[in-house]
């Protein structure tokens, strides 16, 4: 069962939700938690992980042959990021950054002046869940330390092609997947390609909100996407006590989308945030049992594949 976590408006709590949600489901099962937030991944910050550099991710570069090249500047017209540049009478020139490697303009070269390089855009790493004490995870035994797996996904500083990192990301863990029965996919913010690059094929998304106006507005958004990807979705509102529910209440009732958890506000939970450890431990042990149990019954995960994980 994919999970994903997701929420309009940046800032709302979505890598809290998604790493506790994880950590507790890996104290049952083999959960791979994927962060696809890319630009600002720190999944890894909230569980105190270590990560291990996995592989870079590459993509296509064309490289300009001067000697052939006839000045004509349809390498620059086809070029829809504008990475290409051209000016009258010179011969045009590449701004990396911007290149998302389509090779739209390789293509369009009449002259065969365009060949095919490769640049890295990006970075995948892992990490395992440590045994740290003085962080208070006592807790985390060795069994939980073998059934969780963290990927994640970080863009190059200065690259706009951060989509194809996100797909990256997700087509790495896909190879992982059948060694484990649960992996939640901690998104960005917003709507736009790379939160549809991480929502893709997934089985249920929690939407993260708060009960503010902006809180609203952007959870209004993120549900008509869900809604346009015929994704099933539930609505997690978290800081529930600061604000009016009666905001994301009123809209959850308008779309017809279920709100199936209300963090409160707490000092404890801000405090394991600092810390580095799953800060809404206990507070979504209902909701994972939940998760689990639904998983159960449309058989996305068998009865089978549970006995296998309760065999030593």
């Amino acid at each position: 069962m994919r999970i994903a976590v997701t929420g309009g408006k940046g800032g709302t709590g979505k890598s809290t939700v998604a790493t506790s949600i994880a950590f507790e489901m890996a104290k049952v099962h083999r959960t791979l938690l994927v962060d696809c937030d890319v630009e600002c991944p720190d999944d890894h910050l909230l569980l105190s992980i270590t990560r291990e550099k996995v592989k870079d991710v590459e993509t296509f570069l064309p490289s300009f042959d001067q000697e052939t090249c006839q000045k004509c500047g349809i390498c620059s017209q086809t070029c829809r990021q504008n990475a290409v540049v051209f000016v009258t009478g010179e011969y045009p020139f590449l701004i990396p950054e911007q290149c998302n490697g389509c090779g739209a303009c390789m293509l369009a070269c009449p002259w065969g002046s365009i060949t095919e390089d490769s640049q890295v855009i990006g970075t995948i790493y892992q990490g395992h869940l440590e045994v740290q004490e003085s962080l208070g995870l006592e807790g985390v035994t060795q069994g939980l330390v073998n059934n969780f797996l963290l990927i994640s996904g970080e863009v190059a500083v200065g690259c706009e092609a951060s989509t194809l990192v996100v797909n990256a990301t997700r087509e790495y863990a896909s190879q992982l997947e059948d060694d484990y029965l649960f992996t939640v996919i901690d998104t960005a913010a917003g709507t736009h390609c790379d939160v549809i690059s991480a929502l893709m094929d997934t089985n249920l998304v929690l939407a993260v909100s708060e009960p503010t106006p902006l809180g609203k507005h952007d959870l209004e958004l993120i549900l008509e996407l869900l809604e346009k990807m015929g994704l099933d979705a539930k609505i997690i509102i978290n800081r529930a006590d600061l604000g009016s529910l009666d905001l994301i209440k009123t809209l959850a009732d308008e779309m017809g989308v279920m709100i199936t958890l209300e963090i409160p506000y707490k000092k404890e939970i801000l405090e394991n945030y600092s810390r580095g450890v799953p800060a809404l431990e206990g507070l979504v042990s209902d909701l994972v049992t939940d998760l689990v149990e639904e998983a159960l019954q449309d058989d996305l995960v068998t009865v089978e594949d549970e006995m296998k994980e309760e065999d030593p």
